[in-house]
């Protein structure tokens, strides 16, 4: 189990783009397995959003998941959930452990940073095929709302949806104590 203390959560800039749509390849590349998804004629997948990231500051929040100083992931969040009509909720856009460091707590303890670096309400969507990310995610949601956190289904295509709802007020949560699946993915 990897220590929280070794586990930062680094706020990325333009300067990362390349080295977000890198890891964003196996990102779409994973949710290949629950989502029909096409590789473009140039061998890759692309994500179309990178962009806004930069050019919309204060809606879009890029992050990079660090182990010990060594890349581990990222996250990208934003304000204005798809889920929820309220412009001010927090959204887990996208959420990326490599696989050399997940069932470790990487995940669960980004997590947590980001929910404690963004104060608010924060709305989390998982694919019901994704079954190992809706494990991951619901004991997480869990462990840092302590229970007090709200979990919907919402319909979909080709899955339908967990919707889980929880806050954040920023005060810096208990120790992670999530074991099991280190769950890759929101989608």
């Amino acid at each position: 189990m990897t220590d929280a203390s070794e586990v930062t959560l680094e706020a990325a800039g333009p300067e990362n783009a390349s080295l977000l749509a890198n890891l964003l390849e196996l990102y779409v590349h994973d949710l290949g397995e629950i989502f029909p998804v096409a590789i473009g004629a140039d061998g890759r997948f692309g994500y179309e959003w990178l962009p806004l990231y930069w050019s919309e500051p204060g809606r879009r929040f890029p992050f990079l998941i660090r182990v010990r100083g060594q890349l581990a992931g990222f996250v990208l969040a934003m304000r204005g959930s798809p889920a929820t009509d309220d412009p001010d909720d927090f959204d887990v856009a996208e959420f990326f452990v490599l696989r050399g460091h997940r069932r470790d707590g990487v995940g669960g303890h980004a997590a947590f940073l980001l929910w404690d670096r963004l104060p608010g309400r924060w709305i989390v969507r998982v694919s019901e095929a994704n079954r190992a990310g809706l494990l991951f995610w619901r004991r997480t949601v869990d462990a840092f709302a302590r229970g007090s956190f709200s979990e919907t289904g919402r319909a979909g295509s080709p899955h339908g949806w967990r919707v889980f709802t929880l806050r954040s007020d920023g005060q810096g949560a208990n120790a992670l104590e999530v074991r099991g699946d280190d769950g890759h993915s929101c989608a």
